[in-house]
């Protein structure tokens, strides 16, 4: 008995001198605490919770509105399918209203190889007219809306005013339908449109020397005339194309450019769209395209410049007209400018008043190119 309890005595003693082993008491859950102290930090008085609730919203439309505005810009600014069946209308639909000028649809290709229309004028028919009278082309440009078609009869009836006024030349005149409009293939942009332009010029080139002309000597005159946005793509094309001499421009209710469009359409300076012209896909820049016309003709005759405005448009500001104007006499440009009274943005070409002013601007463009 008294052996065992020595050695139990030794083990106990054993037992005593084994290192120690060091087990972590487990350490409590922190996160709830944590989460509960950051709580306490970010409380803040139940009255601010619908102010901050609506000023996220109004942020986060303001950013979404940009987005839009930037992203689809093409989609805001070319409309071809207002009215909805603007793309399936016929010229046959409207023939009768054109009161005897004929119209007849020509395909071409553009610049990268897009089908486009061209939308031509045919002679008056019934009319006695010299068949050797000198041709004139007339180039038109429409608007961001709608398609060729619908205006024929105006366009119609700026022909038969024409031919009264200046009954020796023949005037052709050459819609060009941009592409995605009308029967034209693609879709609109600013890049595809000036492509389409050039190639429309080309046409008529190649046309002209076709028909020929009774003065061998000097080509025939070429007037672009351009309605809205089609102003800018009239001088973007008097300012670079090689393919013909433009003897004069016809600008139906221009402005300078997109950016100041936006500057007129939003005044408001905490609105963010006028900010927003660096992400500008589409310039329409006309102020500073007759800059280059100007360095263009330092060696001949410049084109004439004739502006046509609405009295009450509702669209682009008189500043901006009053600006153009300017500009074109501080470069040296021969300009001229009527208003018509009382017409709004798309009413110009559809008043009486604005049917003549457009006739006689053409004929004078046409006449001063022949002095020249």
């Amino acid at each position: 008995m008294r052996t065992l309890s020595v050695v139990a005595r030794r083990g106990s003693c054993l037992a005593f001198r084994m290192p120690p082993v060091s087990i972590r008491r487990p350490e409590p859950c922190t996160y709830r605490w944590r989460t509960m102290r950051a709580r306490r930090h970010l409380h803040l008085p139940a009255v601010l919770g619908p102010p901050l609730m609506l000023t996220g919203l109004f942020v986060a439309l303001w950013t979404w509105k940009c987005m839009m505005l930037v992203l689809f810009q093409n989609t805001i600014i070319y409309n071809p399918f207002m009215p909805p069946n603007s793309r399936s209308m016929r010229i046959e639909d409207f023939a009768k209203e054109c009161r005897g000028i004929g119209w007849r649809e020509e395909r071409i290709r553009s610049l990268d190889g897009t089908e486009i229309a061209l939308c031509i004028s045919d002679e008056v028919s019934g009319s006695q007219a010299d068949p050797n009278r000198p041709p004139a082309y007339v180039m038109y440009f429409q608007g961001n809306a709608s398609s060729l078609p619908p205006r024929l009869p105006d366009l119609s009836a700026v022909l038969h005013r024409l031919r009264d006024i200046d009954p020796k030349t023949r005037y052709i005149v050459v819609c060009l339908s941009y592409r995605g409009y009308w029967t034209s293939h693609d879709r609109p942009s600013e890049k595809g449109i000036n492509m389409d332009a050039e190639a429309g010029i080309r046409w008529i080139s190649n046309h002209s020397q076709r028909v020929g002309s009774v003065d061998e000597s000097k080509p025939p005159a070429l007037i672009l005339y351009g309605q809205s946005i089609g102003c800018g793509f009239a001088t973007k094309l008097a300012a670079t194309t090689k393919a013909m001499k433009v003897d004069g421009l016809v600008l139906e209710t221009p402005f300078t450019s997109t950016r100041d469009m936006l500057k007129a359409l939003y005044p408001q300076k905490w609105l963010p769209y006028q900010y927003l012209w660096p992400f500008l896909r589409n310039f329409m820049d006309s102020w500073t395209n007759l800059g280059i016309i100007r360095e263009r003709a330092s060696r001949t005759p410049p084109p004439g410049i004739y502006m046509i405005e609405a009295g009450k448009d509702e669209l682009v500001p008189s500043e901006l007209g009053q600006r153009l104007f300017e500009r074109c006499q501080d470069l040296g440009l021969p300009v001229e400018r009527s208003k018509i009274r009382s017409a709004l943005h798309n009413e110009v070409i559809v008043r009486p008043q604005g049917k003549q002013a457009i006739a006689q601007s053409i004929a004078s463009a046409v006449g001063r190119a022949r002095q020249t």
